[in-house]
């Protein structure tokens, strides 16, 4: 699979800019999308599946023109949205099943074995008779990336997978999409939490005001901010000063004292140390430095 954008832009009637000239290359495997809310990583990804139309640049899905080839790519395409929603009054077999229907031509008995076998796959088989409005939040989504998958779709789109799941269903969400990665399919995630993608991505991109502001490996753009990562121990007073000057990270509470993660291009304090950095730290330099958004 291989996906190639060229000078890509969205230009909403309102004259709002959601996409800017952006330059792609995408393969099988993980590959990341990361920006914060509003950087255009929505409308990209509704371009990608065929639910909008760029004002101009080129999609090619295994060189295929998106805008000339619709019909023929839309079945090699699996999509989670963010707001993903299903039938409440179906169980869960049966709202898979009617997904099937909608974008295979599987007859009745391939349909439900096609159908047990994706359960399996995303550990919800034991649960295939429940309501789908009866289901938690992660077996929601679980089920969500099953209908993704119900055509076996060589490009998988998947929209914030796992914003408000708890730790136990992140680290499981996670660990379905790093078993597809290893089949000939491209998996796009898009996301504004950093740890989803510097856990399963080999490559990535990061969207700002709609334009491409890095690309490359998550280790690429953790290179950058090394030498800039501080780890110090500091009273109320101390804390509170230098949390008004620098973008700290992390804390963690000691008797009275403050142990703080931050960064700062220079020693922002005499008792601090250099830290190993993690993509958190990258995003947060990046933006800072290269981009020149105050987080503090």
């Amino acid at each position: 699979m291989n996906i190639e954008i060229s000078g890509l832009s969205k230009i909403y009637p309102n004259g709002h800019a959601a996409l800017r000239d952006v330059n792609l290359e995408i393969g099988s495997g993980m590959f990341g999308l990361l920006g914060p809310n509003g950087a255009g990583k929505s409308s990209f990804m509704r371009i990608l599946v065929t639910g909008q139309k760029a004002t101009s640049g080129t999609v090619l899905i295994n060189g295929m023109d998106i805008n000339k080839h619709r019909q023929k790519i839309r079945p090699l395409i699996g999509y989670l949205p963010q707001d993903f929603t299903y039938f409440s009054k179906l169980k869960t077999w049966e709202f898979l099943d009617y997904a099937a229907k909608l974008s295979t031509s599987l007859k009745k008995k391939e349909r439900s074995l096609k159908v047990d076998e994706l359960l399996d796959q995303v550990g919800l088989l034991d649960v295939r008779e429940r309501m789908a409005n009866k289901l938690s939040g992660g077996m929601k989504r679980r089920l969500g990336i099953a209908q993704a998958l119900i055509g076996d779709p060589k490009l998988l789109v998947i929209d914030e997978p796992t914003t408000g799941l708890d730790p136990e269903e992140r680290i499981r969400f996670r660990n379905i999409l790093s078993h597809l990665s290893q089949k000939d399919v491209a998996i796009i995630l898009s996301t504004h939490i950093v740890g989803d993608i510097s856990s399963t991505c080999q490559n990535m991109a990061m969207l700002n005001k709609g334009e491409v502001a890095f690309k490359g490996s998550p280790e690429g753009m953790i290179d950058q901010v090394r030498g800039h990562v501080w780890q110090v121990t500091l009273d109320n007073d101390e804390f509170n000063a230098i949390k008004t000057k620098y973008s700290v990270v992390s804390t963690i509470p000691m008797e009275g004292k403050w142990e703080a993660q931050l960064i700062a291009t220079e020693k922002p304090h005499p008792k601090a140390k250099h830290a190993n950095p993690n993509l958190e730290h990258a995003y947060v330099y990046f933006m800072e430095n290269e981009l020149g958004v105050s987080l503090v």
